[in-house]
């Protein structure tokens, strides 16, 4: 049955407070980064000169450095507050990224790429432990899915942003956009200035002492197996399935732009909804089941477009492409509630630094086995594909319940059980 179009407005409105100044804050930052995936690597070896292979081996060393800042970055948004950290690291990021303009040579390209991204998985750590501490635990799900939506709508704009300067191909407006671009990455860190300072702070200045999340193994193994499914959903979309049009099938190329407008637009419009009821560990888990095998569907529908006539074959990736992206956001929405619900009180910063990492591990490591395996193999790398993340989806309710029994603190709908004056002060 399909919704009033009324309704689905009202969802996509972010609440007054903080949830809207987090929403216009990520929308400035995600136009801008939609102009730099779209326009940056052009723009360094077109512009600046720099080798292709040059290029591709200083963004896989920024990949990597900003794994590794992650879990740092978060421990230092608990002890300093994630309101502060928020915007030092926002602003640091937009002005690194200000520094693309003035790139002369690989040695600068390196240091500019690095720091940019070093700040980027920074920033990511502190505002996901930010929104965990401004908010009560069952409003914190759905507000990440009103910022997803905006992220959405922002990297869009930033897209189309990029393809009319790189239709332009002029060095004075790239100048002139990435100087922008900076400016809104400044912009979005200062933006969470009149945000109220986090109780991580104070707890630092207690003294409290907190539980290292790498010695955390329920917490680890949540945060590998989600990022089992992160091999089903972005990257899965983005690098294996344009290829896998161009090269294993008779659908015109073209659709593949059809298909992104498709994800971008679903997510935009029902990602609020299709996170609701996924406000805890068990509707989290039960959503990131539902997403496991809604992936695998999705994987089959491809599959299913190999060695059909074009007009088959499109039918076949249209489905699959309305399949993967309910898994998708159902994905999204258990991801976070497991990622918020099973972390301490006053050390989100760290453990969303980490549930970070493990997600950018899979993000990372998808483009290299999806070319080996569904482009190498065909149908069958596919089908492969979809067993992972669906046994992956399906280990969810067990290794989450676990996961749960072990944690110190009681889970929110234990909390709401208890008598009124049972809470600790």
């Amino acid at each position: 049955m399909s919704l009033p179009i009324p309704t689905i407005l009202r969802d996509l409105k972010p609440p007054p407070g903080v949830v809207r100044v987090l929403a216009a804050s990520n929308l400035a930052r995600t136009v801008a980064n939609g102009f730099l995936l779209s326009v940056s690597v052009l723009f360094f070896i077109r512009s600046v000169g720099i080798p292709a292979e040059r290029v591709g081996l200083g963004l896989t060393v920024a990949a990597v450095l900003a794994m590794v800042v992650s879990i740092p970055a978060g421990q230092l948004s608990d002890r300093l507050g994630s309101r502060n950290t928020s915007v030092v690291f926002g602003v640091v990021q937009g002005v690194v990224v200000c520094g693309y303009a003035f790139v002369g040579g690989f040695t600068g390209f390196l240091a500019v790429v690095a720091l940019a991204s070093m700040m980027d998985a920074a920033g990511a750590a502190a505002r996901g432990a930010l929104i965990a501490e401004a908010l009560p635990a069952a409003e914190r799900v759905r507000a990440r899915a009103y910022l997803q939506s905006v992220i959405n709508v922002g990297l869009s704009l930033g897209t189309l942003l990029g393809g009319a300067a790189l239709a332009a191909h002029s060095a004075a407006l790239y100048t002139v956009l990435l100087l922008g671009s900076g400016a809104l990455f400044v912009v979005a860190g200062l933006m969470c200035l009149p945000l109220p300072h986090t109780k991580a702070a104070a707890a630092a200045k207690d003294g409290v002492d907190r539980r290292h999340v790498l010695r955390d193994v329920p917490y680890l193994t949540v945060a590998a197996l989600n990022a089992v499914l992160v091999l089903g959903t972005d990257a899965l979309l983005t690098v294996a399935l344009p290829i896998w049009i161009v090269h294993r099938t008779d659908a015109p190329a073209s659709l593949y732009a059809g298909i992104i407008f498709i994800n971008t637009a679903m997510c935009v419009l029902f990602q609020v909804r299709m996170s609701k009821g996924a406000e805890d560990v068990r509707g989290g888990t039960r959503a990131l089941r539902r997403s496991g095998i809604l992936l695998a569907v999705a994987c089959a529908c491809f599959a299913l477009s190999a060695g059909q006539p074009a007009w088959v074959a499109a039918v076949c990736l249209i489905a699959g492409a309305f399949v993967h992206v309910c898994g998708e956001m159902l994905h999204s929405a258990g991801s976070w509630a497991l990622s918020y619900d099973l972390a301490p009180e006053d050390a989100h910063g760290q453990y969303q630094g980490l549930f970070n990492l493990a997600q950018r591990v899979g993000a990372a490591v998808t483009p290299a086995l999806t070319t080996a395996v569904i482009i190498g193999w065909g149908w069958p790398g596919w089908l492969l594909f979809g067993a992972v993340v669906l046994a992956g989806g399906l280990a969810f309710p067990a290794v989450g319940a676990w996961a749960a029994r072990t944690r110190a603190h009681p889970q929110p709908e234990q909390r709401a059980a208890e008598p009124a004056g049972s809470a600790q002060a």
